[in-house]
């Protein structure tokens, strides 16, 4: 069952320390669009189905990359598309929606998500797996 709109986003904003909903919505969008570039097949469509229709529908149709990006790519690459944000303020943009999604997700789809990407994305979405 995916999370309503505006649970997901309180939640968002609430981990984000965010002013507003806008600006949570804002980071939503931009973090799901470069994470859904990097899953694929049932992994990717299991995780949409447990977000908001529009977060659904932006990590099913996601911006392309040529290449899985590293977490530190990753990082810049928000950091670039987020109107004045720093890698550090991207860093933390990043880590309110990836765990609001892996809180959505559960953790065995959160692990099934973390299998698809380069090693160190568990950091990000606050799932810290042992080496």
């Amino acid at each position: 069952m995916s999370m309503r709109r505006e649970s997901f986003l309180a939640h968002v904003q609430e981990r984000g320390e965010y002013e507003t909903v806008e600006d949570a919505d804002r980071v939503a969008r931009v973090v799901l669009a470069l994470l859904g570039a990097h899953l694929v097949g049932t992994v990717r469509a299991e995780l949409a189905a447990r977000l908001p229709e529009t977060y659904a529908l932006i990590l099913l149709n996601p911006l392309q990359a040529a290449e899985p990006l590293t977490p530190e790519r990753f990082v810049r690459a928000t950091a670039a598309w987020i109107e004045g944000a720093t890698e550090k303020t991207a860093l933390w943009d990043i880590g309110a929606v990836l765990s609001t999604a892996a809180a959505a997700a559960g953790e065995v789809l959160t692990r099934e998500v973390l299998l698809q990407l380069p090693h160190g994305y568990d950091l990000l979405f606050g799932h810290p797996q042992p080496t």
